[in-house]
């Protein structure tokens, strides 16, 4: 049973006291339900066995229904990543994950891509990779956590319902954070009607919540360093050089290679755990979360030159620029960028998936100019 001080409500509740948070009623009610459900997870663990893979063969306790999982949606900056920290910090399971939906995406198809491999050697007989994976997968973790769930890649969207179908049979949970509804995920997307099967099984083994708040609570954190720089111009220029070479310390730079199944990803300018790129190279050539997430393993601090105005005209290059943004926020690296504009002022037009996932990008720029944001990597300088 979990202690009533460890609950995430009392930790909320916490917070408002020492004066850290605003009270916030549609928070306070999404906690509940996260220590309800963290009630229902510790309630349904299998029996314990003395053999060590005993929860692997044990049934579901015949008195307790299946769990269900918990999909929390609601504008951006409004607290769903600081309840999904809370939660998962305290659920007392040992097999559980937290990831990225894209990250966790980039290892499904890189064990996906394994045992194919397995099978081209002849080493399995099993030639459909899903239920293989999914064990895997289950074996690892029974909870999986999402923070900021998107489907943006047609290569996820055509596996999710097969690959969720087979986890939730197995008995996991999932609960996930989005600034979208189900219905809108992966809205305008290519093939569209093969993945809405997803959605219909999200719908059966999770809660929909929305968390209707209307307060950005990021904004309030911004206190204006000077890690975005817009307009372009020579002013401009001159700052991100200046930037670069503090960053930097002024150490020796040069261009580098990472090696990613059979290719490589150029990196034009490297120093230390600095890299610096043009938008061109990051969100015009055929890269993807996958790819962004190998070059945050080598560096932390990413130099972005040129973003330009994003919208429909540049519809991929605006989708890269999402998921760029993503893994850089969740793997808590630094950006410093040179723009057409302000966060807030680059997207064109607001259509398509585009539209609905650009919100949540604006409000990670603007958070990563934070000074709490900095603060989390003291190693690293910010540009006067």
């Amino acid at each position: 049973m979990l202690n009533p001080d460890d609950s995430i409500l009392h930790k909320l509740e916490t917070l408002v006291a020492a004066g850290q948070r605003q009270r916030d009623s549609a928070q306070s009610a999404i906690a509940r339900r996260l220590d309800h459900l963290t009630a229902e997870l510790l309630a349904s663990r299998p029996s314990r066995k003395a053999n060590a893979l005993g929860w692997l063969f044990a049934a579901r306790k015949k008195d307790h229904p299946p769990v269900k999982g918990l999909y929390i949606h609601g504008g951006v900056g409004r607290g769903k990543t600081m309840l999904m920290d809370m939660f998962f910090d305290a659920v007392p399971i040992a097999r559980k994950r937290r990831a990225h939906f894209h990250e966790f995406m980039a290892d499904v198809h890189e064990r996906i891509y394994r045992h194919r491999q397995k099978l081209k050697n002849g080493e399995t007989k099993q030639a459909d990779p899903i239920p293989p994976v999914a064990s895997e997968l289950f074996g690892e973790a029974r909870l999986l956590c999402f923070d900021e769930f998107s489907v943006t890649d047609i290569a996820d969207a055509m596996i999710l319902a097969r690959l969720f179908g087979e986890l939730f049979a197995k008995g996991c949970v999932l609960v996930a954070t989005s600034n979208v509804e189900p219905d809108d995920l992966y809205r305008d997307g290519l093939n569209r009607g093969l993945f809405l099967p997803f959605i219909d099984l999200l719908k059966a083994n999770a809660e929909i919540i929305s968390l209707d708040t209307e307060t950005d609570y990021r904004l309030n954190k911004t206190d204006g360093h000077p890690v975005w720089l817009a307009p372009l111009g020579p002013e401009t220029e001159a700052a991100m050089d200046r930037a670069w070479y503090v960053e930097t310390g002024g150490a020796p730079v040069a261009s580098a290679e990472i090696g990613r199944k059979g290719r490589k990803i150029h990196v034009p300018a490297a120093a230390g755990t600095s890299a610096r790129f043009t938008f061109a190279d990051l969100c015009a050539e055929p890269l993807g979360a996958a790819d962004y997430l190998a070059i945050l393993s080598r560096y932390n601090t990413i130099f972005l030159d040129h973003v330009p105005h994003l919208g429909p005209h540049i519809r991929n290059e605006t989708k890269r620029f999402i998921i760029l943004v993503d893994a850089l926020y969740d793997q808590g690296a630094r950006l410093f960028a040179s723009a057409v504009a302000e966060p807030q002022h680059l997207l064109t037009a607001k259509r398509g998936t585009e539209g609905f996932e650009f919100d949540r990008t604006v409000s990670r720029l603007i958070d990563m100019q934070s000074a709490d944001y900095a603060a989390q990597h003291p190693g690293s300088l910010t540009v006067r």
